[in-house]
Parts: structure tokens; sequence; C-alpha cells
């Protein structure tokens, strides 16, 4: 990294490179929230005021095809319904995807135990 007289480069830098990380990190995490979070049917709206509420916050651009994907790789099942007079679309956690998120949940603890003996030394 090179750095400019005023530092304007060197902080322009770095502050990129920590977006990329933070979203690269949050990315995974959010699979796993979302998983976990549909134990229980809902639809969009309520997931994503449910994630935010957990500080997971999440736009509509992001979970709306994040939840497509889930449901074409088999881990979610979805109907359209009517509710206070609008169709809305619920979602819930497959057979299959029970099973998976009992298995990266799992895998999760294993890295947080891993990292957390990395961070302290």
């Amino acid at each position: 990294m090179r750095r400019t007289v005023y530092g304007t480069q060197y902080m322009s830098i770095e502050t990129n490179v920590l977006e990329n990380l933070r979203s690269e990190l949050r990315r995974g995490s959010l699979i796993l929230a979302v998983l976990a979070q549909l134990r229980s049917e809902q639809y969009g709206y309520t997931l994503r005021k449910a994630l935010a509420e957990h500080g997971m916050d999440i736009d509509e651009g992001t979970l709306y095809p994040l939840l497509r994907r889930l449901e074409t790789q088999g881990l979610l099942v979805s109907e359209w319904r009517q509710e206070d007079k609008r169709n809305k679309r619920f979602y819930v956690l497959s057979p299959e995807g029970k099973q998976i998120l009992q298995q990266l949940l799992a895998e999760w603890k294993n890295i947080d135990s891993s990292l957390t003996a990395i961070v302290k030394g």
C-alpha cells in the first residue's frame, strides 16, 4: 500500500479492503441466520424484520435471491397464501434443510471455537 502525504489514498484502500472482507464474512453468516430463522414459517417481510431485530440487516435485493437459491437447493419449501387480503409467499425449512442446518450449526460452533482459541493466542 502506498501512502499519500495526507493519508487519503491509504485510508481509501483500507476502507475498501475492510468493506470487502466484512461482506464476505457476512455472506456465510446470513445463510446460517436465514436457515435458523426459518425453523418456523415466515414470509419475506417478517423474516427481514426478525433478522434485523437480531442485528442481521439484509436488504430485499439480497434476501429474495437467497431464498430462491435455498429453495432450489431443496433446503426450503414455500407456498403462496393470502393473508390480510394480500398474496404472500411463506417459507420454512424442508426436512433436508433441517438436517443441513444442524450440520452447519455444528460446523459453525467448531469454527467459532477454533477462532476464539486463535484470537486469544
